[in-house]
């Protein structure tokens, strides 16, 4: 390729311009064609400003963490026959016999919520939180499953909750994404980068994906040393004959919003170069801070530093983080399908003291008045066993937990039955969650909408409630 820009074509301006913000605009360039946006404000007087989402990837196993079930260890390796008539099936094996949680559950806090001893750390913060005991899914299946708890649909192509949020509220800071997303260290999760997709909301609505074990976490937010021609005169000039072919685009298409779009992903990324380096740097923390998260830790190394990013960005102004534990595939995730327990307590240790570091730190700093912290898998697990001790998907039933603001304390809705197998009393699902954490925010789920091939679409499709006894 010739070095000299008159040669280069507008994509390649993109790619070299800027140094690192070429290369992270043109994934904006190189998304679905879509609509631009601009904020669409509030529908109500919001309780909450920002949400951390921590999704386990896989299936939390719920009988053997926050749902005590008494009729499992009196009837421990015995068939499984319940009296509702409805045939017992495993999704991926044959129905083993009812196994009992072979971790110790006792109750914690003046709520007494029974917390199994896999989760030590987080046990003592029951009272601050609010417990989903019966929470279900339409899918036994990950990718499905995984696509209904982040976007609201089993199909792909449909916008996940940060880009709904992004689009609705904006960004509360100029020099950050209004949605960011640290995925496990180990890999991506089940669908990949579908779970944090802007569909077909505007590109720049996508979530902006750091790895937090890389230097830097965001690829290309340094200009590469390598092209010594690439001086700050030329990237200035670059800049200006991209901005000179960016303004005849839009006067040759005046009726096409997309460019402001995606002239908006670039001038974010230009202001990130400078904003976020220091911010992703977890060196400015205190010893005491790491200690608190966990980051000394080799067992929960990976997961801490991405929670202590969670909170150094939601500090700075990101409105929305995933925070994920757990990649796709077989294994290394919460996915047990063959030892309940090693598997489980393997990724229990990686997510315990961590998560309860988030909570602690974001009170400490007055940052969970404003803050959601919500955390959530694609489904549970089932009260028999598959193989000898591993246990299988359930669609049925399993337990998801709330903190912060807006969130009442020390409570626990809805009950599965005596087996965990289904939800019994106050069901909900991932759209009834959806329209909660969306009420928290000010944004009405009914009216946050953007009409697609004819269609008025939204996160919660056509369902989805406000949980109220959820709402301080």
């Amino acid at each position: 390729m010739q070095t000299g820009w008159a040669n280069l074509s507008r994509r390649d301006l993109l790619r070299f311009s800027g140094g690192g913000l070429g290369a992270i605009a043109l994934s904006a360039l190189e998304s679905k064609d879509s609509q631009a946006s601009g904020t669409l404000g509030l529908h109500h007087v919001p309780k909450a400003k920002r949400i951390i989402q921590v999704f386990l990837n896989g299936g939390l196993s719920q009988p053997d963490t926050f749902d005590y079930k008494p009729e499992l260890e009196k009837y421990h390796g015995k068939p499984f026959k319940p009296d509702t008539g409805e045939k017992v099936e495993g999704v991926t094996s044959i129905p083993g016999n009812l196994m009992k949680s072979p971790f110790p559950f006792k109750p914690h806090g003046q709520s007494q919520r029974m917390v199994s001893s896999l989760f030590p750390n987080l046990a003592t913060q029951v009272d601050n939180m609010a417990f989903l005991m019966a929470v279900a899914s339409k899918s036994n299946v990950h990718g499905p499953a995984s696509y209904l708890m982040n976007t609201g649909f089993i199909l792909s192509g449909f916008p996940c909750m940060g880009a709904w949020i992004s689009y609705g509220l904006g960004r509360l800071a100029d020099d950050l994404p209004a949605f960011v997303v640290l995925p496990d260290g180990r890999g991506l999760p089940y669908n990949g980068k579908g779970n944090f997709s802007a569909g077909f909301l505007p590109a720049n609505h996508n979530g902006v994906i750091l790895d937090a074990a890389a230097t830097p976490p965001i690829h290309a937010l340094s200009p590469d040393p390598r092209p010594k021609w690439l001086t700050q005169k030329v990237d200035k000039e670059g800049q200006n004959t991209l901005q000179k072919l960016n303004q005849i685009h839009a006067r040759a298409r005046p009726e096409d919003n997309r460019l402001d779009a995606r002239l908006e992903s670039y001038e974010l990324a230009a202001r990130m170069q400078l904003e976020a380096p220091g911010i992703l740097d977890l060196t400015h923390e205190t010893v005491a801070t790491h200690r608190l998260y966990g980051t000394d830790r080799p067992e929960m190394a990976d997961f801490a530093r991405r929670c202590l990013m969670a909170r150094r960005l939601i500090e700075r102004g990101t409105r929305f983080v995933q925070v994920w534990s757990g990649a796709g595939g077989a294994s290394k995730n919460w996915d047990n399908h063959t030892d309940i327990l090693t598997e489980l307590p393997h990724m229990t240790r990686q997510v315990d003291q961590p998560l309860t570091g988030l909570l602690v730190d974001l009170d400490r700093r007055g940052l969970l008045e404003e803050t959601i912290v919500v955390c959530m898998s694609e489904f549970g697990r089932q009260p028999f066993t598959q193989g000898t001790t591993g246990r299988d998907h359930n669609q049925g039933t399993t337990v998801a937990w709330l903190a912060g603001a807006g969130v009442r304390q020390g409570v626990a809705l809805g009950e599965s039955d005596p087996w965990s197998w289904r939800a019994a009393q106050g069901k909900v699902t991932n759209y009834d969650i959806h329209a909660t954490l969306l009420h928290l925010l000010g944004i009405n789920h009914e009216r946050l909408t953007v009409k697609h091939n004819g269609t008025n679409r939204r996160l919660t499709d056509v369902h989805g409630h406000v949980i109220p006894g959820l709402l301080a």
